[in-house]
C-alpha cells in the first residue's frame, strides 16, 4: 500500500503518530492561495509545494492517518451559495470523534476527539462558520468518506492533482442540518467574533 513512497515521505509520517502531530505538521504549511488557477493537490505534490488549502491538507491528513492504521477518512461540510465549503479529516480515538482541519482562519481549526458522533463534531463547527457580514452559512455534511475507494486511481503517491476526489465529494449525498425556518431564525455572530474571524495565519502576496 505504501510501497511507492519516498524514504524521506516514510520518515516524515513516522514522525507524524498522533493526529495532534498531523495538526502540527499541516500548521507548518503555507496556505495553498492558487494563484495561477483552482487547484486540488495530491499528498505528494503538497508535500513538494509545501503549501494547501482544505481539501488538500484533509487528504494529506488522511493518508498520514492511514500510515498510522486509521482509516484515511474525510467529510465535506458545504455551506450557503455565498460561503465557501471545508473538507475535514476525520479520526477515532477511545470511541469518540476528532478532526483535523486546515485552514488560514482562527477558526473551523482542530477538534479534539471528544464528540459522540460525526453529527455533533459537525455541529461544533456551526456558531463559528460565517460570512464577513455575520451570517452564519453551514447547511450540511457528509458521511465519512474512505478514501480507499481511490486507492486504484493512486490517489496518495500521483505527482497529478485528484480533482476526482473534490468532485466525488460535490456529487454525493450531503445530509441538512437546518430547515428554511431555523435558517431564517439565524442570528448574525458579534462584531467581535466577526473581527476575529478576519485574521489570518498566512498572508496572501498578491
Amino acid at each position: 500500500m505504501f510501497s511507492h513512497l519516498t524514504k524521506e515521505e516514510i520518515k516524515l509520517f513516522k514522525k507524524l503518530n498522533s493526529p495532534k502531530k498531523i495538526q502540527d505538521y499541516l500548521n507548518t504549511l503555507k496556505i495553498n492561495f492558487e494563484e495561477k488557477e483552482d487547484t486540488c493537490f495530491s499528498p505528494r505534490k503538497v508535500l513538494k509545494e509545501q503549501k494547501c488549502h482544505c481539501i488538500e491538507g484533509a487528504v494529506l491528513a488522511a493518508m498520514i492517518l492511514r500510515f498510522h492504521r486509521h482509516k484515511p477518512l474525510v467529510v465535506d461540510l458545504t455551506s450557503s451559495e455565498k460561503d465557501f465549503d471545508h473538507v475535514i479529516a476525520v479520526f477515532k480515538k477511545y470511541g469518540k470523534w476528532g478532526a483535523i482541519s486546515k485552514t488560514n482562519h482562527p477558526v473551523l481549526r482542530y477538534r479534539e476527539p471528544v464528540y459522540n458522533s460525526i453529527r455533533e463534531l459537525v455541529m461544533s463547527f456551526f456558531h463559528e462558520y460565517f460570512l464577513d457580514n455575520g451570517k452564519k452559512t453551514l447547511r450540511s455534511y457528509t458521511h465519512p468518506i474512505n478514501l480507499s475507494i481511490f486507492d486504484k486511481k493512486g490517489w496518495m503517491h500521483s505527482p497529478e492533482e485528484i480533482w476526482y476526489i473534490a468532485e466525488h465529494l460535490a456529487e454525493i449525498k450531503h445530509i441538512p442540518i437546518l430547515n428554511r425556518k431555523q435558517i431564517a431564525n439565524l442570528r448574525k455572530a458579534d462584531k467581535i467574533e466577526i473581527d476575529v474571524g478576519k485574521m489570518t495565519e498566512w498572508k496572501d502576496k498578491k
